[in-house]
């Protein structure tokens, strides 16, 4: 006998359509809409006809209008990938962002995500607490272009061109105090914007924490936008946090709130597998996940396989921190 055993990202049987659903077009288009998952009928339609989308489809999902005008920034020449640029397609095409779907093609689910106007908060253990807009990253701080490589903790990998500020940049501004250690990150919280929330077995909303050593790292990088333009709702707009010797989870979406600690905070996946999902997540190829090996990597598009370096490849940032 064959027992499935469900994993902590896996839903419930409750949550899952019915086949008599799944093999009618309207039933399931009338199915998602009564569950907020699709909006746009133009796209939508495409999409669940089994119609693979077109870039301009994708583009127009998970498009975001705020901060257009400021971009594209220069790139910072120092930061070089080392092997071939991810086509953008591939990369706006697959992406986890659990919030809206489990599956990669989260740019079909994306519709109702208002990403402006937008807020994000950095409070707890500092001297100058500070609520930040779009204008205010835009207007107080130095955006550049860093081509950064990226490595998900499930093996597949791409090189993209991230554009944001440093986090230290960010930290100084409040001043954090001696006693701060941890810096921990929260995202948005709305369940009738974001499908996937609705649903208990998560613990909502998501959160992430690096020490406040890490945070100061110069290539960790409140983000902005990819391949000189904002961030594409998918990718985490209007703000999100890019740390690349880190396995991709570590770089939180959408974020709203970000607090300085003395105590380490219990983060999204750690708490629901610590075994799979350790805290510190550093891309370490002689680590197996309790899955699979970490050994290699694949390349999004290209399939491309390459072998994992430790820290992904940023050992001389950041060795120095472990």
């Amino acid at each position: 006998m064959n027992y499935f055993v469900r994993r902590p990202w896996d839903l419930s049987q409750k949550h899952i359509t019915e086949e008599s659903i799944f093999h009618n077009k309207q039933e399931r288009r009338d199915f998602l809409k009564s569950i907020g998952v699709i909006a746009g009928a133009g796209l939508s339609a495409s999409l669940l006809g089994c119609q693979k989308a077109t870039l301009e489809e994708i583009d127009a999902a998970g498009e975001v209008e705020e901060g257009k005008k400021n971009y594209p920034f220069d790139r910072n020449d120092k930061f070089e990938y080392g092997r071939a640029e991810t086509a953008r397609r591939d990369a706006v095409e697959f992406t986890n962002f659990y919030e809206f779907s489990t599956s990669k093609e989260v740019y079909q689910y994306v519709d109702q995500f208002e990403p402006t106007p937008w807020k994000f908060s950095v409070e707890g253990l500092c001297r100058n607490p500070m609520t930040f807009d779009l204008d205010d990253l835009y207007g107080q701080f130095t955006l550049e272009e860093r081509a950064y490589r990226h490595r998900c903790v499930e093996t597949w990998a791409m090189c993209v061109p991230w554009t944001g500020f440093p986090m230290s940049d960010l930290l100084a501004k409040v001043d954090p105090l001696p006693a701060a250690k941890y810096v921990q990150m929260e995202t948005f919280s709305n369940a009738d914007q974001a499908p996937t929330q609705k649903y208990d077995e998560y613990p909502w909303p998501y959160s992430e924490s690096i020490t406040i050593e890490e945070a100061m790292n110069p290539l960790a990088l409140m983000t902005t936008g990819i391949y000189g333009k904002p961030l594409p709702k998918q990718h985490g707009a209007p703000v999100r946090l890019v740390i690349p010797w880190k396995y991709g989870f570590k770089s939180i979406k959408s974020i709203v709130r970000i607090k300085l600690t003395d105590k380490q905070p219990t983060t999204f996946w750690n708490s629901l597998n610590p075994n799979e999902y350790g805290f510190q997540a550093n891309v370490e190829p002689e680590v197996p996940h309790p899955r699979w090996s970490q050994a290699t990597e694949w390349m999004l598009g290209t399939r491309e396989r390459f072998n994992t370096i430790k820290y992904n490849g940023y050992g001389d940032y950041v060795a120095s921190l472990y």
